[in-house]
């Protein structure tokens, strides 16, 4: 899953879409088991299947189809997915149809990074809807997580713009870098002096 400089590819490494586990387990369990199963996923199908089409849309810097295009793409490669996913802090809406939990990464692209997630129940199943916040936020790994992806990329050489990109984000606040990371305007925004 990778788009728009890598930063969305480093995003939906995350594939970290959730589904009905049923079987009479509680939503918690549900969704503790589908974060941690999910994020390791290399099955195209679980991208329609156990993400909202705004999260695909929103981690692969892409639209529509393109989106799960690139999800599909990005999972069945799996070259950037996790060692692990730790999920804690489950926090289910009063009416059952929201959810949200932070996920703590070991390896791949958010390596050493928690976000929380929103989910939400579509037809029984918990999907992954939204990329919320960072809730540990560690630069240097994900700089150089994005830094290779380019250099892989390009074939060894960055080209002009993504090396102009890399470099904009190493000089944004921490607060900008993350809001480029999780929002496709921001992201914008931050590197207009690019394009």
């Amino acid at each position: 899953m990778r788009r728009l400089v890598v930063v969305g590819g480093c995003l939906m490494s995350l594939a970290l879409a959730l589904s009905a586990c049923g079987g009479g387990e509680s939503n918690e369990a549900q969704i503790i088991s589908a974060i941690e199963t999910s994020a390791t996923s290399t099955d195209p199908a679980d991208c329609e299947a156990l993400a909202t089409l705004g999260f695909m849309e929103q981690t692969e810097f892409e639209e529509g189809q393109d989106a799960q295009k690139a999800c599909e793409d990005e999972a069945e490669d799996g070259s950037n997915n996790p060692d692990s996913v730790t999920v804690t802090n489950v926090n289910v809406s009063v009416n059952g149809s929201s959810a949200t939990a932070d996920a703590a990464f070991d390896g791949g692209n958010l390596d050493q990074q928690t976000v929380t997630v929103g989910l939400v129940e579509e037809g029984g199943a918990w999907k992954l809807d939204e990329l919320q916040r960072f809730v540990v936020f560690d630069r240097e790994p994900l700089l150089e997580s994005i830094r290779e992806d380019i250099s892989e990329e390009a074939g060894g050489e960055g080209e002009e713009l993504e090396v102009c990109l890399v470099e904009e984000l190493e000089e944004a606040s921490d607060e900008k870098f993350e809001e480029a990371v999780l929002s496709l305007d921001a992201f914008v925004a931050l590197a207009e002096g690019c394009f």
